[in-house]
């Protein structure tokens, strides 16, 4: 994701077309200008080891964190999905990072958000990263390419990671370990109330294309490190996408399509989003309710295809657009048409959301 200010240092007059011009002569490393190297490397390494632990612990691992020695003997068994879920954070906000260099607009290095252990979300050891742009973006050409070159490169090792994933897939034993109560079984049962993810349409294609036994329903699928790092690549790549405010979605919408269009493509997406989300939010929302009031409350018995469709979060994530990312894209100085490679990667990166997006992320089977 990047992140661009409004509070801009560039004026639109002769002087700053020349200082442009002028910083976009200079050396690659005159560009970076000054980083707090010593804070991008710090969050980084706590990120790995965050998600790292977060990793062992998908693959049924023990990690007490009061017992150092359990930590350091399963600390390794982390690392696949750490090390994959990492790369693609760092190819997408680097992405943005070089992209920006490219059209000399002041950024920052990644910064690594780590997730602690919180007991009411999944755990998988980060929140993200974030580069920050120091200026406004000047106009179209500059917002496209900042804005589409992180998605891509993300989606590439995402795709990639589910390819290695689908190819290297272990026999069923490997399940057993995980869940040794389901040996006696002979097979993966499906457990009502077990966590499970939502297929988004590149998965439903690999899943079909390589068409093996081996290959976990989505109650198990998080279990196995490369497929859950490229699942959960699909679905921040999804999310970034949304063609709202200053989401990378936003940027490439705003540049390709102009504001006029950008307001109409964010309120419809923003009305998508809030639909998808209303039905199983309200259940949520009662049924909470009736807990505290000590009544009985079993849902309101929504057909199953509903639950299929509705995610409750994306009524938060929804919110958190509305208040904190907002709706609208700020307006660049020289809003102009992009040329016609620009525009067709632009509707690649559409076809890629479409590849990615999943409207029930995460739910528990009914």
């Amino acid at each position: 994701m990047s992140e661009d200010f409004t509070n801009s240092r560039i004026l639109l007059d002769e002087e700053s077309r020349l200082l442009r011009t002028h910083r976009k002569s200079l050396p690659f490393w005159q560009r970076v200008g000054k980083q707090k190297y010593w804070l991008h490397l710090s969050l980084f390494l706590i990120t790995f080891m965050t998600t790292t632990l977060a990793g062992a612990q998908w693959v049924g691992k023990n990690i007490d964190l009061t017992n150092f020695e359990i930590v350091k003997k399963n600390f390794a068994f982390g690392l696949p999905f750490s090390i994959t879920f990492l790369l693609f954070l760092t190819c997408h906000e680097f992405g943005h990072f070089f992209a920006a260099m490219y059209h000399s607009v002041r950024a920052s290095l990644p910064y690594y958000i780590p997730m602690p252990p919180i007991p009411i979300l999944l755990n998988i050891g980060t929140f993200g990263a974030l580069i920050r742009t120091r200026e406004r973006i000047p106009d179209s050409t500059s917002l496209f390419d900042i804005g589409v070159y992180g998605p891509i490169c993300g989606f590439v090792i995402a795709f990639g990671a589910l390819l290695y994933g689908f190819a290297t897939l272990p026999p069923i034993e490997y399940i057993y370990q995980i869940h040794p109560e389901y040996q006696t079984l002979g097979y993966i049962p499906e457990v009502r109330g077990a966590l499970f993810t939502g297929k988004n349409l590149l998965y439903w294609l690999l899943e079909q294309a390589f068409h093996s036994p081996r290959i976990p329903p989505m109650t198990e699928m998080y279990h196995y490190p490369f497929l859950f790092a490229g699942w959960l690549g699909c679905f921040v790549t999804a999310l970034n996408l949304l063609p709202i405010g200053q989401l990378d979605g936003g940027h490439i919408i705003y540049a390709m399509f102009g504001r006029k269009k950008h307001r109409l493509i964010a309120r419809i997406f923003l009305g998508i989003i809030v639909a998808l989300g209303l039905p199983t939010f309200t259940e949520w929302v009662v049924g909470i309710a009736c807990i505290f009031a000590n009544l009985h409350f079993e849902g309101f018995g929504f057909p199953k295809w509903v639950y299929e469709v509705s995610w409750g979060s994306w009524i938060i994530w929804a919110v958190i657009l509305a208040r904190f990312v907002k709706i609208d894209h700020p307006p660049v100085y020289d809003e102009h048409p992009l040329d016609t490679k620009r525009m067709i990667l632009g509707w690649i990166s559409i076809i890629i959301f479409i590849l990615c997006f999943t409207p029930v992320p995460f739910a528990q089977l009914l």
